[in-house]
């Protein structure tokens, strides 16, 4: 069932959304050659924190999960799609690409946003493939429109990402969210036209496209992440929005 929300509560997200924004501008500037991805972990519980909301990862247990997740961030690295752990052992070098994917929760409501960074020199297909992948997200929002369907979304997205001969990472979705962090609808970033659920004023989605350099097919590894099955870089943006009558509305970006 998908659950509309109510202005009062949609402004409770968007406040939400700016401190989550304002955690991961933060923890992107934070990413240095040299650093353990456990030390990323650190810094954002101590940021949540004093943003006085609660992290909405830690403890989270999905269904099919063999356990509740025991961090606040996930720290995805180079071939490593979503869901990557925050390590002691994984110090980054020269050429990583790094996913740092957050949510937190105010007075009851989640809100979701993932960016994509790297560090030192990178070639430039890895570069447009980051640049590829934030431009698919303004894409797939541009679509999140009043009377249009999560089959417009899916559709924006992949062809962004089609032009630019990069791959959808398969069986990987956006999602609703509100009260729970994951709600319906799934928000696929494939799709045709008109087809899927149709967008009504009151929703809140994530809508989160991740895209891979090689082939789109997934593994999962032994600590429940995902990573591309080739071994190809893959990169992952995501926005918490809510969709307007006057069109849609980025919760989770720093205020202006």
């Amino acid at each position: 069932m998908i659950i509309l929300k109510r202005p009062s509560e949609i402004k409770i997200m968007a406040e939400a959304g700016k401190r989550l924004a304002n955690v991961l501008n933060v923890l992107a500037s934070e990413v240095r050659v040299g650093r353990a991805t456990i030390e990323l972990e650190e810094i954002s519980r101590k940021l949540i924190k004093e943003s006085g909301c609660e992290p909405a990862f830690l403890g989270y247990k999905p269904a099919g999960s063999k356990g509740a997740y025991p961090y606040c961030l996930c720290v995805s690295m180079n071939s490593v799609v979503v869901h990557g752990q925050p390590s002691t052992e994984y110090i980054v070098k020269d050429g990583d690409i790094i996913k740092l994917d957050l949510g937190i929760r105010l007075k009851g409501f989640y809100v979701d946003s993932a960016v994509t960074t790297s560090v030192g020199k990178i070639s430039k297909t890895t570069r447009k493939l980051i640049e590829t992948t934030r431009e698919a997200l303004l894409k797939g929002i541009e679509s999140a429109k009043v009377g249009n369907t999560t089959g417009d979304i899916g559709y924006a997205i992949e062809q962004c990402v089609k032009k630019n001969k990069f791959s959808i990472v398969e069986s990987l979705t956006g999602h609703g969210i509100g009260k729970s962090l994951h709600e319906e609808p799934a928000v696929f970033n494939f799709g045709k036209p008109g087809l899927g659920f149709e967008l009504k004023a009151g929703m809140v989605i994530a809508i989160e496209p991740m895209v891979a350099i090689g082939s789109g097919k997934i593994q999962q590894l032994n600590d429940e992440s995902f990573a591309t099955q080739d071994g190809s870089l893959s990169a992952h943006f995501e926005h918490t929005v809510s969709i307007e009558p006057s069109g849609p509305c980025i919760l989770t970006q720093m205020s202006t």
